[in-house]
């Protein structure tokens, strides 16, 4: 069923039953502090809850402790080797296009800003990077895997922010809905799945339609763990299109924000890539896959590369016909772009496991959203033709 203003503003007023109510029990009895020292702990699957946890977030970990019932597992085993498959280039797509797409969402971007201080972008990343990785693993929802405890914490954690921003007086929920409301959920949903497949496509990949089915599908997984109530997610790749382009029309646009947090993601990646000579490669790349006129939004600086990066396609192209044609290229290009991935989730972790505390306190500077653009929708502008 297509979306429409009804719906969509009905998932605006919706959060997460569960995560609201075990955070509001914890502040409510001063026990997030406690909570928050413990869980520091607990990183691993089937691992014994920490003694002295409070009862009521005892109870949440073993009410989210396990997938949703109705998960197909060989899908997502054809999930996961599409992901061994283009681990390289999903991290490319997340990195360039799934993080700069959340900054053109105005109320998204401030909303980021509430978690992590702006000029930290690594931990951010360096958590998503870690949290994708642990998904794909083959023990992601066995016993001594990190991705269940990692989504358990990610849940409250956006549970927090929820209950700071409302407590607080510090948001506009008549207006701009529920701080990181079911709509925004799914959104944040189509940008790590959709948006990649997308930017995929846009790299020159050559993708399956079996595979690329599996990746979303692992995302709809994934949002299910994270409180997002499936019955509103689009269940397949031409719906998610429909509800992805209307998302982004109704709530896409410059912000200081957006700028400010591309600009630190720009910088932080210019860091990693050695040396300097290609450090415009990174804003290219970012403006490339997003387009002209959000990377302009963004404020996503212009180079003399932006007109080599438009070669990468045909680049990546000749090699995934090798990896088609040949065996041993195949393994050589997937050990190759394992390697890659390694090195940049180390370099953004440093060796690290990235924790989830629950923030006891947000930004002070924080600001109040803009009222929802469905009453003052933007208007895309006319196609820009690309030479």
């Amino acid at each position: 069923m297509s979306p429409t203003d009804a719906s969509t503003n009905a998932l605006r007023q919706t959060g997460d039953e569960l995560a609201d109510a075990t955070v509001a029990a914890l502040f409510a009895r001063g026990e997030m502090g406690t909570f928050n020292t413990l869980m520091r702990f607990f990183s691993t699957a089937g691992a014994p809850v920490p003694d002295g946890l409070p009862d009521v977030a005892r109870e949440y970990l073993r009410a989210t402790s396990a997938p949703p019932a109705w998960v197909d597992w060989e899908e997502m085993e054809r999930a996961r080797l599409f992901f061994i498959d283009n681990d390289v280039h999903i991290a490319t797509a997340l990195s360039f296009a799934s993080m700069p797409a959340c900054y053109l969402v105005p109320h998204v971007a401030k909303l980021l800003s509430t978690t992590h201080g702006l000029n930290y972008p690594s931990t951010r990343m360096a958590a998503t990077g870690q949290f994708t990785v642990h998904l794909m693993r083959p023990d992601a929802f066995e016993a001594g895997s990190r991705f269940l405890p990692a989504a358990q914490k990610v849940r409250l954690l956006h549970a927090s922010i929820r209950h700071h921003l409302t407590r607080e007086n510090r948001w506009d929920a008549r207006a701009s809905g529920v701080p990181i409301c079911q709509e925004d959920m799914i959104g944040g949903q189509m940008f790590f799945s959709l948006l990649v497949l997308d930017s995929l496509h846009r790299l020159g990949i050559h993708m399956s339609q079996e595979g690329a089915e599996a990746y979303y599908y692992a995302w709809r997984v994934v949002g299910a763990m994270l409180g997002v109530d499936q019955d509103a997610v689009p269940a397949t790749l031409d719906d998610a299109r429909v509800f992805l382009d209307r998302y982004m029309t109704r709530y896409m646009g410059p912000s200081p924000e957006g700028a400010h947090l591309t600009r630190q993601l720009i910088e932080l990646y210019e860091d990693i890539v050695p040396g300097t000579f290609l450090d415009p490669v990174v804003p290219a790349l970012v403006r490339y896959l997003v387009g002209d006129t959000c990377g302009d939004w963004l404020e996503v600086p212009s180079t003399p590369w932006d007109t080599v990066v438009r070669t990468v396609p045909h680049l990546l192209g000749v090699l995934e016909t090798i990896e088609d044609r040949s065996p041993l290229g195949a393994w050589a290009l997937d050990r190759l772009g394992h390697l890659t991935t390694r090195f940049e989730l180390s370099s953004l972790t440093r060796g690290r496991v990235m924790h989830y505390a629950v923030p006891e306190h947000l930004r002070k500077d924080f600001g109040l959203p803009d009222a929802p653009s469905r009453t003052r929708r933007w208007t895309p502008p006319a196609a820009t033709l690309v030479p």
